[in-house]
């Protein structure tokens, strides 16, 4: 039961986030994000943010049809959320991070 405990304090988070801009909810999107990483992660996750202002043929590349979009790189399976991640249960279950039980 230790060593279960021990590989998954190795998992390692890399999520990317598309935006367009510092629209209100993209911004807000980046910081339940940031908010829910921090609760349940603990620092064993990277938050990139790609502006699609700045980037837009990474728009078509990535098949991004909406924003802000996030998408959860590692661990795979890739799995990806479209919206202002206010809904923290539902980012939770969508990413499938265990939350934290305080």
């Amino acid at each position: 039961m230790e060593e279960l405990n021990h590989s998954e304090e190795l998992v390692f988070w890399k999520l990317r986030l598309y935006v367009a801009g510092q629209t209100p909810k993209s911004v807000t999107a980046f910081a339940n994000l940031t908010k829910i990483c921090e609760q349940n992660l603990h620092g064993k996750y990277q938050i990139e943010v790609v502006d699609l202002l700045l980037q837009p043929h990474l728009a078509r590349e990535n098949q991004i049809f909406a924003i802000p979009t996030l998408i959860r790189q590692l661990p795979v399976p890739i799995r990806q959320i479209i919206g202002d991640l206010s809904n923290q249960e539902k980012v939770l279950l969508g990413l499938e991070i265990k939350p934290v039980n305080y």
